[in-house]
């Protein structure tokens, strides 16, 4: 059966949730021949799943390529994957409870607190830039370079480094990777971000092993249990999932709330920043490989089968949102979301994102009440990774 998902289509990632709310109507999951996939779309399956150990990041650790029915990826892209692949977010079992458990170390609520006085202050500076300009784009002025920021320095990237301005580049070209079927040029751009990406970090990693500073690089240095690659691998995942879910959020959040023509309640801040979190999710989907059989509903998923939990369905499902699901409500006092996931994979770095939208959403809503678009924005024609190319504002 044709299912309603067109993940190519411009229209179809414009506004994805009529789409979205058919497919839950027709049921549980829903097999998408061009991506081999299982589509789910109700939040109870979508959060289910993020928490059953039968499904996995990764199933390399249990099997073969050819074990698992799977072709393995083309060496030319191996540089991509070992940098992917030893990464907190696509290991599972041993390896990744030991590693979350040392980088787990650097995002403590005391290390989030101390971060409050320098995220503040970033953002109020940001935002009195933009607004001492008149306006400009508020994703390259002032979304983009707070989380970048505050990540460089958790890792303790010299700010004189010219390498420092290619972290964003580096990070969304590694990302292009997370998109359904990415093409080759899509793959050449992050197999070389991922080579220039971690030949930097080898040679910061070196220099912190001489000359060790309070940053999370030299802390990670002084472990004996992580390897060298994993030490890469850990540090372009914190700034790749540090940032991309920041920045997308704010600016989407910012697009629709100028388009609804309301603004956040200065006094209820972090309760707006979940609604916005929930209504365009930034990531729409995660992908999990099926390493022992499910079912979902009355249709059973074999093993080796992938399935697509989609987290913008799952965030407009009125099941658990209730009939007003499709709208926002900056006032919603019950919010579930999943934006962040959930599971052993749960984003590490929730708290530390909470913090930067809070201060930017309120730093804008403070210092620009007048804010307004200047031009429409034109939406990235990724389906994954929801976000624009800029979002043009006066003030």
């Amino acid at each position: 059966m044709d299912v309603p998902f067109e993940p190519w289509s411009p229209d179809f990632v414009a506004d994805p949730y009529p789409a979205y709310a058919e497919l839950r109507a027709r049921g549980r999951a829903h097999w998408y021949a061009p991506t081999r996939q299982w589509l789910i779309p109700h939040h109870e399956d979508v959060s289910a799943l993020l928490r059953d150990r039968r499904l996995g990041r990764t199933y390399t650790h249990r099997f073969t390529h050819e074990e698992f029915g799977r072709t393995a990826p083309p060496a030319a892209h191996e540089p991509f994957h070992t940098l992917n692949d030893h990464g907190l977010l696509d290991l599972e079992a041993a390896d990744h409870t030991r590693i979350r458990r040392l980088v787990s170390k650097a995002f403590t609520p005391r290390t989030v607190e101390n971060l409050v006085p320098t995220v503040e202050r970033l953002a109020r500076e940001l935002v009195g830039g933009l607004v001492a300009r008149g306006g400009g784009d508020l994703l390259a002025e002032v979304a983009e370079p707070l989380p970048v920021a505050v990540i460089a320095e958790m890792l303790g990237v010299p700010a004189e480094d010219e390498e420092r301005a290619r972290l964003r580049p580096w990070s969304a070209d590694i990302c292009g990777m997370f998109e359904l079927n990415p093409s080759e040029e899509t793959a050449r751009r992050a197999v070389q971000a991922s080579i220039e990406f971690s030949a930097y970090l080898r040679e910061l990693i070196a220099r912190r092993r001489k000359d060790p500073g309070e940053d999370l690089i030299s802390a990670l240095v002084g472990v004996e249990e992580l390897t060298e690659q994993e030490m890469i691998s850990t540090c372009v995942l914190l700034l790749n999932a540090g940032h991309e879910a920041t920045v997308n959020t704010a600016v989407n959040g910012w697009w629709t709330l100028l388009r609804e023509g309301v603004r956040p309640d200065p006094e209820k801040l972090s309760t707006a920043v979940e609604e916005i979190l929930r209504y365009d999710t930034p990531l729409q989907m995660f992908e999990r490989w099926v390493l022992d059989d499910i079912e979902v509903g009355d249709v059973v998923i074999p093993r080796g089968s992938e399935v697509a939990l989609l987290f913008g369905s799952a965030n407009r499902d009125p099941a658990r949102f209730g009939p007003t699901a499709d709208v926002l409500d900056l006032t919603r006092a019950e919010n579930p979301h999943i934006t962040f996931g959930a599971g052993i994979h749960y984003c590490l770095g929730a708290p530390l994102a909470r913090l930067e939208l809070t201060a930017l959403f309120g730093e804008v809503r403070r210092q620009a009440p007048g804010l307004r678009l200047a031009a429409e924005p034109r939406r990235k024609p990724g389906f994954v990774i929801r976000g624009v190319h800029e979002l043009l504002v006066e003030v």
